[in-house]
Protein backbone atom coordinates (compact mmCIF):
# COMPACT_ATOMS: atom_id res chain seq x y z
CA UNK A 1 0.00 0.00 0.00
CA UNK A 2 1.36 3.48 -0.83
CA UNK A 3 0.35 6.15 1.39
CA UNK A 4 1.05 9.88 0.27
CA UNK A 5 0.67 13.19 1.93
CA UNK A 6 -0.93 15.57 -0.68
CA UNK A 7 -2.51 18.93 -1.62
CA UNK A 8 -5.08 19.41 -4.68
CA UNK A 9 -2.95 21.08 -7.80
CA UNK A 10 -5.43 23.92 -6.79
CA UNK A 11 -4.46 24.59 -3.43
CA UNK A 12 -5.97 23.66 -0.03
CA UNK A 13 -5.42 21.63 2.97
CA UNK A 14 -2.74 18.79 3.30
CA UNK A 15 -4.18 15.81 3.78
CA UNK A 16 -3.31 12.08 3.41
CA UNK A 17 -4.39 9.28 0.80
CA UNK A 18 -3.53 6.20 -0.45
CA UNK A 19 -2.30 5.41 -4.32
CA UNK A 20 -4.06 3.41 -6.47
CA UNK A 21 -3.07 2.42 -9.92
CA UNK A 22 0.37 3.18 -11.92
CA UNK A 23 0.81 6.02 -14.98
CA UNK A 24 -2.21 7.55 -16.29
CA UNK A 25 -4.42 5.67 -14.13
CA UNK A 26 -2.88 6.09 -10.59
CA UNK A 27 -5.56 7.87 -7.94
CA UNK A 28 -5.36 9.21 -4.70
CA UNK A 29 -7.64 7.67 -2.42
CA UNK A 30 -8.61 10.57 0.49
CA UNK A 31 -8.13 9.26 3.90
CA UNK A 32 -9.58 10.77 7.13
CA UNK A 33 -7.57 11.87 9.52
CA UNK A 34 -3.92 10.44 9.48
CA UNK A 35 -2.53 6.57 9.08
CA UNK A 36 -1.06 6.49 12.57
CA UNK A 37 -4.63 6.22 13.64
CA UNK A 38 -5.83 3.78 11.32
CA UNK A 39 -6.55 3.82 7.60
CA UNK A 40 -9.92 5.29 7.47
CA UNK A 41 -10.90 6.12 3.43
CA UNK A 42 -13.21 8.24 1.94
CA UNK A 43 -14.68 7.98 -1.36
CA UNK A 44 -13.39 10.91 -2.41
CA UNK A 45 -11.30 9.83 -5.02
CA UNK A 46 -8.74 12.30 -7.55
CA UNK A 47 -5.86 11.57 -10.28
CA UNK A 48 -2.63 11.65 -9.16
CA UNK A 49 -1.53 14.12 -11.83
CA UNK A 50 -4.19 16.36 -9.84
CA UNK A 51 -2.58 16.59 -6.48
CA UNK A 52 1.09 17.93 -5.49
CA UNK A 53 2.91 15.44 -3.29
CA UNK A 54 4.31 16.45 -0.27
CA UNK A 55 6.95 14.69 1.98
CA UNK A 56 4.14 11.43 2.83
CA UNK A 57 4.92 12.40 6.96
CA UNK A 58 6.03 15.13 9.22
CA UNK A 59 8.48 13.23 11.53
CA UNK A 60 9.27 15.04 14.97
CA UNK A 61 13.36 13.69 14.35
CA UNK A 62 14.98 12.27 11.60
CA UNK A 63 17.41 9.51 12.87
CA UNK A 64 20.17 8.43 10.42
CA UNK A 65 23.00 6.06 10.36
CA UNK A 66 26.78 7.07 8.62
CA UNK A 67 28.90 4.61 7.14
CA UNK A 68 26.23 1.52 7.00
CA UNK A 69 27.77 0.26 3.59
CA UNK A 70 31.40 -0.58 3.72
CA UNK A 71 32.42 0.65 0.27
CA UNK A 72 30.59 3.94 1.20
CA UNK A 73 32.71 4.24 4.20
CA UNK A 74 35.86 3.19 1.67
CA UNK A 75 35.26 5.88 -1.09
CA UNK A 76 35.57 8.41 1.65
CA UNK A 77 38.51 7.35 3.09
CA UNK A 78 37.19 6.21 6.70
CA UNK A 79 37.07 3.22 8.49
CA UNK A 80 33.54 0.72 9.06
CA UNK A 81 32.70 2.08 12.67
CA UNK A 82 32.88 -0.61 15.40
CA UNK A 83 29.66 1.35 17.38
CA UNK A 84 26.94 2.96 14.74
CA UNK A 85 27.25 6.22 13.81
CA UNK A 86 23.79 8.14 14.66
CA UNK A 87 23.15 11.89 13.50
CA UNK A 88 19.76 13.97 14.11
CA UNK A 89 18.18 15.81 11.21
CA UNK A 90 15.58 18.34 12.40
CA UNK A 91 12.19 18.66 11.22
CA UNK A 92 12.97 21.34 9.31
CA UNK A 93 15.33 19.85 7.03
CA UNK A 94 12.47 17.77 5.55
CA UNK A 95 11.04 18.57 1.95
CA UNK A 96 8.92 16.73 -0.41
CA UNK A 97 9.30 15.19 -3.82
CA UNK A 98 10.12 17.75 -6.82
CA UNK A 99 10.85 19.80 -4.01
CA UNK A 100 13.67 22.83 -4.94
CA UNK A 101 16.47 23.04 -2.31
CA UNK A 102 18.85 26.27 -1.96
CA UNK A 103 22.55 25.15 -2.59
CA UNK A 104 24.17 26.33 1.14
CA UNK A 105 25.57 29.75 1.21
CA UNK A 106 27.74 27.98 4.10
CA UNK A 107 29.34 25.02 1.50
CA UNK A 108 30.93 25.03 -1.71
CA UNK A 109 31.12 20.87 -1.52
CA UNK A 110 27.25 19.60 -1.95
CA UNK A 111 26.93 16.01 -1.99
CA UNK A 112 23.74 13.62 -2.31
CA UNK A 113 23.52 10.46 -1.24
CA UNK A 114 20.16 8.28 -1.70
CA UNK A 115 18.65 5.92 1.08
CA UNK A 116 16.40 3.74 2.63
CA UNK A 117 14.33 5.54 5.34
CA UNK A 118 12.35 3.71 7.35
CA UNK A 119 8.74 5.22 8.93
CA UNK A 120 8.05 4.74 12.67
CA UNK A 121 4.18 3.61 12.85
CA UNK A 122 3.79 3.77 16.82
CA UNK A 123 5.67 5.07 19.51
CA UNK A 124 8.41 2.92 20.98
CA UNK A 125 10.97 2.46 22.73
CA UNK A 126 13.73 -0.17 23.07
CA UNK A 127 12.45 -2.12 20.90
CA UNK A 128 14.17 -5.56 20.56
CA UNK A 129 15.65 -6.56 17.06
CA UNK A 130 13.38 -9.23 16.62
CA UNK A 131 9.72 -7.08 17.27
CA UNK A 132 10.83 -3.84 14.45
CA UNK A 133 8.47 -4.84 12.24
CA UNK A 134 5.47 -4.05 14.74
CA UNK A 135 6.43 -0.47 14.86
CA UNK A 136 6.88 0.32 11.75
CA UNK A 137 4.55 2.18 9.16
CA UNK A 138 6.74 1.29 6.04
CA UNK A 139 9.56 3.04 4.09
CA UNK A 140 10.14 5.98 1.80
CA UNK A 141 13.29 7.46 0.11
CA UNK A 142 15.48 9.84 1.43
CA UNK A 143 18.26 12.16 0.31
CA UNK A 144 20.70 12.76 2.44
CA UNK A 145 22.01 15.79 1.41
CA UNK A 146 25.44 17.29 3.05
CA UNK A 147 27.37 19.35 3.26
CA UNK A 148 30.76 17.89 2.92
CA UNK A 149 33.01 20.32 3.64
CA UNK A 150 31.32 21.79 6.92
CA UNK A 151 30.94 17.79 8.49
CA UNK A 152 34.62 17.34 7.56
CA UNK A 153 36.42 20.76 9.32
CA UNK A 154 33.51 20.98 12.41
CA UNK A 155 33.91 17.45 12.93
CA UNK A 156 30.29 16.58 13.95
CA UNK A 157 27.60 16.22 11.70
CA UNK A 158 24.92 18.75 12.64
CA UNK A 159 25.30 21.42 10.78
CA UNK A 160 26.00 19.71 7.89
CA UNK A 161 23.75 17.40 7.07
CA UNK A 162 21.01 19.29 8.77
CA UNK A 163 20.81 22.48 7.04
CA UNK A 164 17.08 23.66 5.50
CA UNK A 165 16.57 21.54 2.81
CA UNK A 166 18.67 18.58 3.58
CA UNK A 167 16.13 16.02 3.82
CA UNK A 168 14.13 15.07 0.97
CA UNK A 169 11.73 12.33 1.05
CA UNK A 170 9.05 10.87 -1.01
CA UNK A 171 7.07 10.04 -3.28
CA UNK A 172 4.95 7.95 -0.66
CA UNK A 173 5.45 5.17 2.07
CA UNK A 174 5.33 1.82 0.81
CA UNK A 175 3.86 -0.40 3.60
CA UNK A 176 3.75 -3.31 1.95
CA UNK A 177 7.66 -4.40 1.30
CA UNK A 178 10.88 -6.39 2.10
CA UNK A 179 13.88 -3.83 2.80
CA UNK A 180 16.20 -7.11 2.89
CA UNK A 181 17.31 -6.25 -0.16
CA UNK A 182 16.49 -3.54 -2.16
CA UNK A 183 18.19 -2.17 -5.59
CA UNK A 184 19.04 1.87 -5.02
CA UNK A 185 20.03 4.33 -7.76
CA UNK A 186 20.82 7.67 -7.92
CA UNK A 187 21.53 9.69 -11.08
CA UNK A 188 22.41 13.25 -11.52
CA UNK A 189 20.73 14.98 -15.15
CA UNK A 190 20.35 11.85 -15.98
CA UNK A 191 23.99 10.34 -15.47
CA UNK A 192 24.00 7.28 -12.65
CA UNK A 193 26.06 8.00 -10.33
CA UNK A 194 24.94 4.93 -7.30
CA UNK A 195 24.23 1.44 -8.13
CA UNK A 196 23.64 0.11 -5.17
CA UNK A 197 21.38 -2.54 -2.86
CA UNK A 198 20.11 -2.92 0.86
CA UNK A 199 21.22 -6.30 1.15
CA UNK A 200 24.98 -4.68 1.65
CA UNK A 201 23.99 -3.10 4.72
CA UNK A 202 26.12 -3.07 7.39
CA UNK A 203 23.25 -3.54 9.87
CA UNK A 204 20.09 -3.90 8.55
CA UNK A 205 16.88 -1.96 8.70
CA UNK A 206 15.46 -4.14 12.12
CA UNK A 207 18.90 -3.45 14.29
CA UNK A 208 19.14 0.27 13.00
CA UNK A 209 15.67 1.14 14.76
CA UNK A 210 15.97 -1.21 17.28
CA UNK A 211 19.98 0.49 18.29
CA UNK A 212 18.28 4.18 18.42
CA UNK A 213 15.20 2.89 20.21
CA UNK A 214 17.46 1.97 23.07
CA UNK A 215 18.22 5.76 23.70
CA UNK A 216 15.13 8.13 22.76
CA UNK A 217 11.37 7.38 22.30
CA UNK A 218 10.17 7.13 18.70
CA UNK A 219 7.50 8.60 17.83
CA UNK A 220 4.22 8.10 14.90
CA UNK A 221 5.95 9.84 11.38
CA UNK A 222 9.95 9.77 12.81
CA UNK A 223 12.10 8.63 10.24
CA UNK A 224 15.14 6.48 10.89
CA UNK A 225 18.02 6.54 7.48
CA UNK A 226 19.54 3.66 6.98
CA UNK A 227 22.90 4.94 5.19
CA UNK A 228 23.50 5.15 1.62
CA UNK A 229 26.19 3.19 -1.06
CA UNK A 230 29.16 3.88 -2.69
CA UNK A 231 29.07 6.60 -5.45
CA UNK A 232 28.26 10.12 -3.19
CA UNK A 233 29.70 12.93 -5.12
CA UNK A 234 29.47 16.38 -5.53
CA UNK A 235 26.23 19.06 -6.68
CA UNK A 236 26.44 22.11 -8.90
CA UNK A 237 23.55 24.51 -8.46
CA UNK A 238 20.48 23.80 -11.61
CA UNK A 239 21.52 19.99 -11.04
CA UNK A 240 18.25 17.18 -10.63
CA UNK A 241 19.09 14.27 -8.29
CA UNK A 242 16.89 11.17 -8.56
CA UNK A 243 16.60 8.45 -5.90
CA UNK A 244 14.89 5.11 -7.00
CA UNK A 245 14.41 2.37 -4.76
CA UNK A 246 13.09 -1.00 -5.87
CA UNK A 247 9.92 -1.32 -4.55
CA UNK A 248 8.72 2.49 -3.81
CA UNK A 249 9.46 4.98 -6.78
CA UNK A 250 11.93 7.58 -7.69
CA UNK A 251 12.27 11.09 -5.11
CA UNK A 252 13.75 13.93 -7.55
CA UNK A 253 15.03 16.79 -5.92
CA UNK A 254 16.88 20.15 -8.10
CA UNK A 255 19.68 22.33 -6.62
CA UNK A 256 18.22 25.39 -7.09
CA UNK A 257 20.13 28.15 -9.59
CA UNK A 258 19.53 31.27 -7.54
Amino acid sequence: MRIARFTPASGGPATYGVVEGDGDDAVVVRLEGSPFDGLQRTAERTPLSEVTLLAPVEPSKVVAFGRNYAEHAKELGNEVPAIPIVFLKPSTAVVGPDAEVEYPALTSDLHYEGELAVVIGRRCKAVPVEDVAGVVLGYTVANDLTMRDIQKSEGQWTRGKGFDGACPLGPWVETELDPSALSLRSTVNGELRQDGTTADMLRDVAECVSWVSQAMTLLPGDVVLTGTPAGVGSLQRGDDIAVTIEGIGTLATRIAVG
